[in-house]
């Protein structure tokens, strides 16, 4: 007999009560799971949030790399997942790709030596251990641009891995140049060089739609995030983070209207009314959908149980070096 909503959530609640573990949400998990998360956020919000938790168990409901970052930062907790769904933008680049990124850049004039790498958080920890053995650092979408202004002062090109959207809004926005691995650009001559990667979701968010909304609710504000495509962001009113845009959108009057282009489960939360999804399509993350209340229900009873299920190991040089790229920008 299948249970309802209502009754899976009761069971979560009361195995909660009896064994040592948070449980963790990020904003674009499904409602009915993100009510049940003790710490909710963005990515790097939880993985700071989560560090200074004392449970011994993490049950993260995100997708994968969400949950290797919490293990980096906290590697003795044990940190399991419902669901190891992956992010498609994350999938995009692994170590394989990255060490040929360099190789293209060596054959294209510049020394390795002469490249520092800047890896968004969406990535696996393997990449984010390749970066930190080069000298580079991670960042997120709400303090690229302040990642990328310190490590301009090496004198040494950037790149930037995996999302080439926020590599080449955040070049707009400090006036660089910039250009992507493969686009036909010479990147002796760019200062931010991007690997070509990108979010399927943030992809879906059109000029057409843009406009649509302008002419329909004069005086609207589009809201986008960085992960949109720069002609997206420059006909935006305001650009930014998961939590940048939920901050904005707080501090607006009610009756102002909005369009916002992100992930549809975090958009119909923001409030009521007057808030609209940037698109003719539903902006929904697949990956992040995958997580049901049934999984988590499981998750919690294996743990219960004492047979986690869904747990994140990693090598311990791929922690080492993962933890030294994500520690760098912490400390900036």
């Amino acid at each position: 007999m299948q249970l309802s909503t209502a009754e899976l959530q009761k069971k979560i609640q009361d195995i909660k009560k009896r064994i040592d573990v948070t449980v963790v949400a990020h904003f674009y998990q499904r409602d009915e799971v993100f009510e049940m998360g003790d710490i909710t956020g963005d990515s790097l919000e939880l993985a700071k949030k989560t560090r200074d938790d004392d449970a011994e168990f993490v049950v993260f409901c995100g997708v994968g790399f969400m949950g290797e970052s919490v293990k980096v930062l906290s590697p003795n907790k044990r940190v399991v997942m419902p669901k190891l769904a992956c992010c498609s933008m994350a999938k995009m680049i692994d170590g394989l790709y990255y060490d040929e990124s360099i190789k293209t850049l060596e054959k294209a004039g510049i020394e390795a030596d002469d490249i520092l790498p800047i890896t968004y958080i969406n990535s696996s920890a393997e990449v984010k251990a390749k970066v930190g053995k080069m000298g580079g650092l991670v960042c997120t979408s709400s303090n690229a641009k302040a990642i990328i202004t310190d490590a301009l002062k090496q004198g040494k090109k950037i790149l930037f891995v995996p999302d080439r959207c926020l590599g080449q809004n955040i070049a707009n926005q400090m006036g660089l140049n910039s250009c992507v691995i493969g686009d036909g650009s010479d990147p002796k001559e760019a200062d931010i060089i991007c690997y070509d990667g990108f979010c399927s979701v943030h992809q879906l968010f059109s000029l057409d739609d843009i406009e649509f909304y302008r002419k329909k609710y004069p005086g609207i504000d589009i809201i986008v995030h960085p992960e949109c495509d720069p002609a997206i962001c420059d006909a935006a009113d305001f650009v930014g983070s998961t939590s940048q845009i939920i901050k904005y959108i707080k501090e607006l009057p009610e009756d102002k209207k909005v369009a916002v282009g992100t992930e549809f489960n975090l958009v119909n939360r923001l409030r009521e009314k007057n808030t609209y999804v940037l698109s003719s399509t539903k902006p929904e993350c697949p990956t992040m959908n995958e997580t049901t209340l049934q999984d988590l229900y499981e998750t919690l009873k294996a743990i219960e149980d004492g047979e986690p299920i869904g747990e994140i190991f990693l090598d311990e040089d791929t922690k080492k070096w993962a933890s030294i790229a994500l520690e760098r920008m912490m400390a900036l």
